[in-house]
């Protein structure tokens, strides 16, 4: 199996714009389809690209959004282009975007991401966030979930629950990514964060996957605090209402308590 989500290929010029061309491994393949890639190592890819964007040391990304404009192909080529839609000098906007070929083979946008960059300064003196802190990494157990996969994104996670799925109340998890996000790069805090934030939705879920689908379109993460360490804490609960539609709402952790939290839209379908 691959040690990475994906290989840096080329520097190309697409519609006048500088993309960077990736592969993608096995690993980045859904559990709902492998032709399709599982959201979060796209989510990652993405942020990667906002972190990248003029970079500037001083500075941060609080808020980002990720837009699924389809089902992002597991195989063939995939740009990744960013720009700052709003510069300043405490706060930026940037954007991101991934493309891939459409139908002739041209490349076509799959998904794009937004994020508010701000410039940081000390606060530890006002330092609160008032979500209670999961049980420790040392309570949760894994389910093995790999066995009943072909190589894909679940056999990239070290993924341990610390609640039974689809019982009463939050899901919660402790994740870890055991691969590059870019093959031969140290993911970054942030990177590391979406390469599982994504899982939110599996974590919060009540439904049956047998009898039911449940695709999230987006993902929205504010981050008050930069997380530390590997692991990545999800505590997530999926609200459905009586039209097909939902919505996970959730709390994310490193192993001294909150990070930030995220929200998705699902699409509920009978299978």
């Amino acid at each position: 199996m691959s040690d990475s989500y994906y290989e840096l290929v080329a520097n190309d010029q697409i519609d006048e714009k500088c993309c960077e061309r990736f592969a993608a491994t096995d690993m980045v393949r859904g559990t709902w389809s492998a032709a399709i890639q599982h959201a979060a190592p796209v989510s990652a890819l993405l942020v990667r690209a906002l972190e990248r964007c003029e970079y500037r040391e001083d500075t941060r990304c609080s808020r980002v959004v990720i837009d699924l404009m389809g089902g992002v192909p597991s195989e063939g080529d995939l740009w990744v282009t960013a720009r700052v839609e709003r510069p300043g000098r405490q706060i930026e906007l940037v954007s991101a975007e991934m493309l891939a070929p459409g139908p002739g083979g041209t490349p076509r946008t799959v998904a794009r991401a937004s994020g508010w960059r701000m410039l940081q300064l000390d606060t530890t003196p006002l330092a609160y966030a008032a979500a209670p802190p999961l049980s420790p990494l040392d309570q949760a157990r894994s389910r093995d979930m790999a066995r009943n996969w072909e190589p894909n994104y679940v056999h990239s996670i070290d993924w341990r629950w610390l609640t039974v799925p689809q019982a009463d109340g939050p899901g919660e998890s402790w994740l870890r990514p055991t691969v590059d996000l870019v093959k031969g790069e140290t993911m970054t805090p942030l990177q590391r964060l979406f390469a599982v934030a994504d899982d939110a939705n599996g974590i919060g879920s009540k439904i049956d996957i047998r009898k039911w689908t449940f695709l999230n379109t987006d993902l929205v993460v504010h981050v008050h605090r930069v997380p530390d360490g590997e692991w990545i804490g999800i505590r997530a609960e999926t609200n459905y209402g009586h039209d097909g539609i939902g919505t996970t709402v959730g709390t994310l952790f490193d192993r001294t308590g909150p990070v930030g939290a995220i929200q998705q839209s699902v699409l509920v379908r009978p299978r």
